[in-house]
Formats: C-alpha cells, structure tokens, sequence
C-alpha cells in the first residue's frame, strides 16, 4: 500500500506527496468573476501539498451559479489567476484549476441570465443572492446546438487556465451541477443523443477538453449518490463504472471519486474500470475528525486509491502535509468564515510553526 507522503506520479507532473487539497468554494471573487488579490495568499500558503485543486470557476457567464464566485473566461480572470499560479509555483506546488457549470443551480440575479439544465426540471429548495435566498427557479432546457457549444465553453476555458499558468484542469462533474446534471436519471429527461445516452455530454466534454490542453493535463470529478442541490439517481451502481470505463481510452490525468465508501461494491467496480490513477475524497460531514481524516485516507490508499484529497482539513491548516506527518494538532475550521469575507478565516489560519 503507498504512504500518503510518498511521492507520485500524475500526467507530466512527479508529485512529493498524495495529499490534494479539494476544490472549496470560497465566495471571494468580485462582481466580474475575478479573483481577490488573497487568493494568490490563500493558495500559496497551501503549496505543500501534492496538488492544488482551485475552487470551482465557471468557464462562461451562464455557468455563474453563486454571487462570489471566479470564472476563466475573461482576460481579466486569467490575469488575476496567473497572479495565484506564479505565487503557487514560487512556493513549489502544483495547481489545477476546476471548470464548474452550476446548470440549474443558479438564478437570475447572480449573473442576469436564466439558468440552463439538461432538461426544465426544478430544483427545490432556495439559492443564496445579494438580494437575499430566492427559490431556484426552472431552467430553460439547452438546445442540442447549445449542449455542444457548452462543451466549447469549457474547452476554451481550460485553455485560459494554462495560459493564466495552472498545470492542468479538473471538471466538476459532481454535487448536482450540469455534468452531473445530464449523468443523473432525475434531471435528464432529454429524448435527443444528450439523454438517450446520459454519459455522452461527460465523455464528449472531457475528450473536447483533452483535446484542447492533453489528456494528462485533465481530470474529471465525481460524486456518485450525492443528493446535493436535489439531485436523484437511481442507476449509479451501472452509471460510474460505465463512466470511469468510456473515460479510460481518453488518457486522463486523474478520476476523481469524491463521497463513496471504501470497500463497497461501487467503489470496487469504479476501481476496476478505471486504469489510470485514482484521487479519492473520503465521506466527509458532519463533526471535523480529530485526525484531519487521516484514517480514512489510509483506509482508502490499502483499497486502492492512488492519491487522497482533503478538504476542510486543508482549509484550516494551510501545513497540513507537515502537520500531519509530525503529528502536530489540527486547527479547526471555522464554518462562518468559509463562504465570503476578506482574509479572516481566509488566510489567517496559523502554521505550526513559526513559518507563514
């Protein structure tokens, strides 16, 4: 079994250690989608890890689906992000920036546009705006011409991304936003090529994005069963794994299964699909475990995963990697500074040591 702080290999990239941090949404981007000058800060203080995986920035103005958020479809976006890469690269680390499309998850006032799903299936529940929680509205269903120009945005997107200097691209296709959206049975009811075959727009988008910037640059995200944002599946045990086997010939970098068990049979079928290397987001929520989910971690790397990613662990403790191999203790994060604000609860958490 590998130890967590042995180096790896990841496409072109020779990693020091198999810690990544997780893709959080930060909410500190200004009205334009560009992000605060912290977030070079932020980033960098983190650099330590493995791998760096950004918050989610949507590769389109439609792909706006929360106030605070990055995009990467702007000049101004990528000059802001080659400010994060350049202080992450003088820190010594390696960063992937995540292309998320929220799909449904959106409403009007975040970016003046109606959000777009695979098919006009509401989400319930209500969605956080500058002008306070509005109920999520219906999305207008894309076009067939629209899905395809859509997989063009993300292309396009992930080509900024390494001009704004990131070493690769991760696709949100979890959580219940739009990848997830045309995988899952409850919100693609479409009767074109996009909904008789639900994987199609995944794989077509990841093989575009390969196509644009190198598979080994490229890594998709996943979160089977995840109810999040009122989402229903009620065939992923045949889903992800036929997922994970139609990705396999692309070259990827990475499969990124966030939220599902070591040891069950889904993850063993995933496992067996997929050829390539395998990150790994154990089952979060609820209480911070006092070991910064180290044990969960170990526990996936003996059932096969190649690499783990942290998430709320990485927040609070920007040396996680050192606190972690030393047995330092653990800050705790701190729920009501994670969305928004400036640099507290951002970049003011302390290192173990008298560094940062």
């Amino acid at each position: 079994m590998p130890d967590l702080f042995e180096p790896a290999r990841l496409g072109r990239l020779r990693l020091p250690n198999r810690l990544v941090m997780s893709p959080m949404t930060r909410s500190r981007a200004d009205h334009r989608g560009v992000p605060a000058a912290e977030t070079a800060v932020y980033y960098a203080q983190r650099a330590t890890a493995g791998l760096i995986v950004s918050e989610g920035a949507q590769p389109s103005q439609a792909g706006q689906g929360h106030p605070g958020t990055p995009g990467l479809h702007t000049a101004e976006q990528v000059r802001a992000w080659r400010a994060v890469t350049d202080a992450v690269h003088a820190a010594g680390g390696r960063i992937f920036a995540q292309l998320m499309h929220a799909g449904r998850i959106g409403h009007e006032s975040v970016n003046g546009l109606r959000p777009v799903a695979p098919s006009p299936v509401r989400a319930a529940g209500r969605i956080f705006t500058l002008g306070g929680h509005r109920d999520l509205p219906v999305p207008r269903e894309l076009s067939t011409a629209e899905t395809r120009a859509t997989i063009g945005d993300f292309a396009r997107a992930a080509r900024l991304a390494l001009d704004a200097g990131f070493d690769g691209v991760e696709l949100h296709g979890g959580n219940g936003y739009l990848i997830h959206q045309f995988l899952a049975s409850g919100t693609n009811h479409r009767g074109d090529v996009y909904g008789r075959d639900r994987l199609r727009f995944a794989v077509e988008l990841a093989a575009a994005v390969a196509e644009a910037v190198g598979g080994d640059r490229v890594g998709l995200r996943v979160t089977p069963g995840d109810p999040h944002n009122d989402i229903a599946e009620d065939d992923l045990e045949l889903v992800y794994p036929a997922l994970a086997a139609a990705l396999a010939p692309l070259g990827l970098a990475y499969f990124h299964l966030a939220g599902v068990a070591a040891g069950t049979p889904l993850a063993a079928r995933i496992r067996a699909a997929w050829p390539g290397a395998l990150v790994v987001a154990p089952r979060s929520g609820g209480e911070f475990p006092d070991d910064g989910g180290r044990a969960a971690a170990e526990g996936w790397l003996a059932a096969g995963a190649d690499l783990i990613a942290f998430g709320r662990a990485f927040l609070a403790n920007p040396d996680l990697v050192e606190r972690l191999r030393t047995g330092a203790p653990l800050n705790r994060p701190d729920p009501a500074t994670y969305y928004g604000g400036g640099g507290h609860g951002y970049t003011d958490y302390s290192f173990a040591s008298a560094r940062g």
